[in-house]
């Protein structure tokens, strides 16, 4: 099991790097709720997203040998920025493989960040194979996404910031909603979450089609999506739970959520109008757990994460124009 100490360590390289985002409360959302809710905003990153926190805890403590020679990841486009930006800070040339259908708005931002990216059809393509691929042939560094204990570390920031500023701010939460793909940020973030706050409950939230972390905890082993899924939420679509995070979930996790694209929608247009935020699919779903009622917040302080805002344009004004 990863422990706080790292947790920690990984904080002390990331300060100056990452933003330390702050934990917010907003009255709409509370009498929504029927109860305190604590807003964890990651898509005020630099690069819109949590990602970058373990992108760079792992690429800060490349040897010099292994710098040189680069590095590799796949991604949808949030872990993308993540590595290209670490790249661009640390001297290190990223290549990223990446869906052609990504949102314009990652690919383009990963591209303006300096790395490399690497397109393939997400729905005939292995993503990894073609990265593992690539990096045995140049010699480069693997960064996934979410199954490596240097990215669960790092991600695992956000729960470490999240449990102190709710002490600092003396509510400290019942229960924590956290959005989940592959699951290094649920996971990082419950080991901080759950070493600094007493009693605290912690729960996945996933697409209704991609709920294989919430589905596997129930059965206590690693269960995968079906075949055709699909959603909007294009940050979290992994085909099945990460090795690593899970066997964390089946530790530490009550039973997770899951919400619809009209739910997700629903949050999304909520956090434009009410919390100021620009939010993408896949960094709404926890906030559409509470909105939609999925967990019980009535009389408890509910802190939730939103993950990330890099949505193209089109996309965003569709649904905020939208009253589905």
């Amino acid at each position: 099991m990863i422990d706080i100490a790292a947790i920690e360590a990984a904080a002390a390289r990331l300060e100056g790097v990452a933003v330390r985002t702050p934990l917010v409360r907003n009255d709409a959302l509370d009498r929504v709720a029927g109860g305190r809710v604590l807003v964890k905003p990651e898509n005020l990153q630099a690069i819109g997203s949590f990602k970058i926190r373990g992108a760079y805890n792992l690429m800060s403590q490349l040897s010099a040998a292994e710098a040189a020679r680069g590095v590799v990841a796949f991604s949808s486009g949030n872990h993308a920025q993540g590595v290209a930006l670490a790249g661009r800070l640390l001297g290190i040339h990223a290549a990223i493989v990446m869906p052609e259908d990504a949102p314009r708005a990652k690919l383009e931002n990963t591209r303006r960040l300096g790395g490399e990216v690497i397109a393939y059809d997400r729905y005939t393509g292995d993503r990894e194979a073609i990265a593992r691929k690539i990096a045995a042939e140049r010699g480069a560094t693997l960064v996934p996404s979410y199954d490596h204990e240097d990215i669960i570390v790092g991600q695992g920031t956000v729960g470490l910031e999240m449990a102190e500023q709710a002490l600092e701010m003396r509510v400290p939460p019942d229960q924590v909603l956290i959005n989940c793909g592959g699951g290094g940020l649920s996971a990082g973030s419950a080991v901080a979450l759950k070493a600094r706050l007493k009693n605290v409950s912690v729960r996945t939230v996933e697409p209704v089609e991609f709920d294989d972390t919430a589905r596997s905890i129930a059965a206590g082993k690693r269960l995968s999506v079906a075949a055709g899924a699909r959603s909007i939420c294009d940050s979290l679509l992994a085909g099945e739970p990460g090795r690593l995070p899970f066997e964390i979930h089946r530790r530490l996790f009550d039973a997770g959520l899951s919400v619809s694209d009209r739910e997700v929608r629903d949050a999304m247009r909520f956090a434009f109008q009410h919390l100021k935020m620009v939010v993408e699919p896949g960094g709404a779903v926890s906030l559409a757990a509470v909105l939609s009622g999925k967990i019980d917040a009535a009389g408890k302080t509910t802190a939730v994460v939103i993950s990330g805002g890099n949505v193209d344009l089109e996309q965003f004004a569709a649904i905020q124009a939208s009253a589905d």
